[in-house]
């Protein structure tokens, strides 16, 4: 384990932009868009001082960055990006080929709600509408994690052999200054070692076709290659969150329990609003409350058994979105939750609740509050007039 970490105050979008100099990769796309311009903005800074040997891309759009870094490694480099938002919307066509081609692109992510109305500020809709990309996604309590998850997508997508976006939530990770405890410069290019793709376009040795035109008689099978990289990634995050933690002393998983050895109410949410929640836990567990948390980690690949496992001796679970499927029901962690959960002999009464969209903040006393709630659901004859609650929003 290291022992002479750096500790340093730094935003989120500092922290990962740190981790971008660290990693030093081959090309570096990007287009600005708030609120994670600076992560591209700081990096191109350590380009123009000399810090790193990336090639740099000033394009034209996010569409453009993110078929420039599709262009860079399919050739063998390192590659990567950063966006938000409608920027995540202009990349949605080439998200999907950089998942077919198997291309490891690690793109840091700052949540923004996707207009309209236009709106600048966190919720998580826009990694939800590319969900079913092919990429992998990880979301980030904090710009700690933002930066270790930078370092361990790297590590993780050149073996998976498939993308992954890092996510931290807008303007409360990314512009906010916290702890981070760096990590020396030459560990990390240890612990990353030197890119060595199996195959790239311009090698003459091996050559190889890519992005041609597949009708029926292969496409299914082709696409079938990415399927399966997806199930096998499950395995290949859970030995790079040891080796990590191993080398570091800092551990990761796909989710984190939070006093959950005897809880029988608990929260499941994503991001930031982990931290509040924690919070709320701390004050009911005082009451005598056996309550908990589960913060969702790794959203894609969907570690369906394990949270299954985790949640089913709970009597109620309380499932936060801070986002809508827009489908007259249940939002993205909740419908998949209750798949992962279905089917099963102990399963918890589970409700969905939608929070924060366009930012709006959340205080500890309305989580507080869902927990009440959710334990009182304990009680047969209690209901909920609606599957989802809609927690904040004024009349």
């Amino acid at each position: 384990m290291v022992d002479k970490n750096l500790t340093v105050a730094k935003t989120g979008n500092e922290a990962m932009a740190e981790a971008m100099r660290q990693i030093n990769p081959d090309v570096v796309a990007a287009y600005p868009i708030t609120p994670a311009t600076e992560i591209a903005q700081i990096f191109a800074g350590f380009v123009a001082d000399g810090l790193v040997h990336t090639e740099f891309v000033r394009v034209e759009s996010e569409h453009s960055a993110m078929s420039a870094a599709v262009g860079a490694a399919a050739a063998g480099g390192r590659c990567m990006t950063a966006t938000s938002s409608q920027g995540l919307m202009l990349m949605s066509e080439i998200l999907p080929i950089a998942s077919a081609l198997r291309l490891p692109i690690v793109m840091p992510e700052v949540n923004r709600t996707i207009a309209g109305p236009i709106n600048i500020h966190c919720d998580h809709s826009d990694t939800m509408f590319v969900r079913d990309s092919g990429w992998m996604q990880v979301y980030c309590e904090d710009a700690q994690e933002a930066y270790d998850s930078v370092l361990m997508g790297i590590k993780i997508a050149e073996k998976a052999m498939l993308p992954m976006m890092v996510s931290t939530d807008g303007f409360i990770i990314s512009h906010c200054m916290a702890r981070v405890d760096l990590i020396p410069d030459e560990d990390v290019t240890k612990y990353l070692g030197q890119y060595k793709p199996e195959t790239w376009l311009l090698n003459p040795d091996k050559k190889i076709t890519l992005g041609g035109l597949d009708l029926q008689d292969y496409y299914f099978e082709h696409k079938m290659v990415a399927i399966d990289a997806m199930y096998k990634s499950k395995a290949i995050i859970k030995e790079c969150c040891e080796e990590f933690a191993g080398k570091f002393g800092r551990n990761y998983d796909f989710f984190e329990s939070y006093e959950m050895d005897d809880a029988e109410t608990a929260i499941l949410a994503m991001g930031s609003v982990c931290g509040t929640a924690k919070v709320a836990v701390d004050n009911l567990r005082k009451d005598g409350k056996k309550v908990g948390l589960v913060r969702m980690r790794v959203f894609r690949p969907f570690p369906a058994e394990e949270l299954a496992k985790t949640l089913s001796n709970l009597k109620t679970l309380a499932i936060m979105d801070r986002s809508d499927a827009m489908s007259a029901g249940e939002a993205p962690l909740a419908i998949e939750t209750k798949a992962a959960l279905y089917g099963r002999k102990k399963q918890p009464k589970t409700h969905n609740y939608v929070f924060g969209l366009g930012g709006r903040d959340i205080k500890v006393e309305e989580i507080e509050d869902v927990y009440k709630e959710m334990l009182d659901f304990t009680q047969p004859e209690k209901n909920f007039d609606r599957k989802v609650t809609y927690l904040g929003v004024r009349e």
